[in-house]
């Protein structure tokens, strides 16, 4: 009951939208107002636009917001394909590095940026026609650049007459070397930051950041499930179950069925984190990453000791045992940490889904808590049942050695 429990909260990751990560949308700005708008789904960003079909020219701004003082906020249009960085041509607002004062420079990230083999550099937009652009910081002339400063950056657009949808990328970073952006962070979240939209309909489709949320969900959940309860909860049931004695061997198989269950679901998780891996280039969560490989390893070899487990008879069967239990607490300790560094990479330290795991953990704990009581007050009472009945013998030898 309690795993299916966690596993519906931590479902929750599922159908739960990152609101705080998207804008809200508004079509009036302090000089312009636009017929349409959408929330981006990512870094609180919006845009709004007017397409005019007589002659097929899109009116648009973006809304970002600055991380840094010195840093960058760029939109572009990539004209070949989607969930693309490289082959876009872009806009990016900075601060002059001489004035300071709020600038917009073109610029086209080809495969060089992405190697970063050399500086990006500005050059005029090739494959797509800019017939004006510009920038302003929200609250006008008077405003300045710091760290969450809101930029909204302007740009008429000539389309072709027969493609109204537009593959568009924003971002932002946290340094500018002289008239260079450097670049962007590569969270997720970062990383994800690119849709397409019908600029007649208003219909945005994020191509590829759902998909990867659903394979995160899946991995989290599995994992969660698998390295964070089911072994920790096989565990238990070695330690107390064995030993009541009315149940027989029957503890054994037991904690065997939930191992063997948590090893199968945490294999497809740990598998899905590979995929993730892969098809993330660039993302690296060094911790995340280590202790996932650590704990899959560590269960692996749990597994093949099976096949290697001595008789009781056997000299060598205490130090299997040794083996047994500290690579076994070793595995549980490290999944468990790693569920959590899960919900940090996931963005969800402060969700239910978070707290639900938490619940579900306190209550195993608690569980144990309370059978190691039980344990010492029986462990206590047989002995001192033992000792009171040495006593008695003592005294009836006693009593028989002066009666004789």
């Amino acid at each position: 009951m309690a795993t299916l429990i966690l596993t519906f909260l931590l479902l929750l990751l599922a159908t739960k939208l990152p609101e705080s990560l998207a804008g809200h949308c508004t079509t009036t700005t302090a000089t312009k107002s636009f017929e349409k708008c959408i929330s981006l789904p990512t870094q609180q960003a919006s845009i709004a636009w007017t397409y005019h079909p007589h002659n097929a020219t899109l009116d648009l701004c973006f809304f970002g917001t600055f991380i840094s003082p010195s840093g960058w906020v760029g939109w572009g249009i990539n004209p070949d394909s989607p969930a693309q960085m490289t082959g876009s041509r872009v806009l990016i607002a900075f601060p002059d590095p001489n004035s300071g004062q709020l600038i917009l420079l073109p610029y086209v990230l080809d495969s060089s940026v992405k190697l970063q083999k050399s500086p990006l550099l500005s050059r005029p937009l090739d494959h797509i026609r800019l017939s004006s652009s510009s920038a302003s910081l929200y609250g006008g002339k008077m405003a300045t650049i710091r760290n969450g400063a809101s930029v909204q950056i302007y740009a008429s657009v000539k389309l072709s007459s027969n493609n109204t949808k537009i593959h568009h990328i924003w971002n932002r970073g946290l340094y500018v070397q002289g008239y260079s952006p450097t670049i962007h962070p590569t969270t997720s979240i970062d990383l994800s930051s690119f849709s397409t939209f019908d600029v007649t309909s208003g219909f945005a489709t994020v191509n590829r950041n759902s998909g990867s949320r659903a394979l995160k969900v899946t991995h989290g959940v599995l994992n969660a499930v698998a390295w964070g309860f089911l072994l920790p909860a096989g565990a238990v049931t070695a330690r107390y179950l064995r030993q009541m004695q009315s149940i027989g061997p029957t503890w054994f198989y037991i904690h065997a069925a939930i191992q063997l269950t948590g090893f199968l679901l945490g294999t497809i998780g740990f598998s899905i984190g590979i995929v993730l891996g892969r098809n993330s280039p660039g993302v690296t969560y060094g911790l995340h990453r280590s202790l996932g490989i650590a704990t899959f390893t560590a269960a692996a070899l749990q597994t093949l000791a099976l096949l290697f487990r001595p008789k009781t008879t056997n000299k060598f069967r205490r130090y299997w045992k040794s083996y047994h239990h500290f690579v076994g607490y070793a595995c549980v300790v490290m999944g468990v940490v790693n569920v959590f560094q899960g919900f940090e990479v996931l963005r969800e330290g402060g969700s239910y889904a978070k707290l639900g795991y938490c619940m579900c953990l306190a209550t195993l704990i608690g569980v144990c808590v309370a059978m190691e009581v039980n344990s010492w007050v029986v462990f206590c009472r047989k002995a001192k049942e033992e000792t009171m009945k040495r006593d008695g013998l003592a005294e009836d030898r006693c009593s028989s050695g002066i009666h004789s």
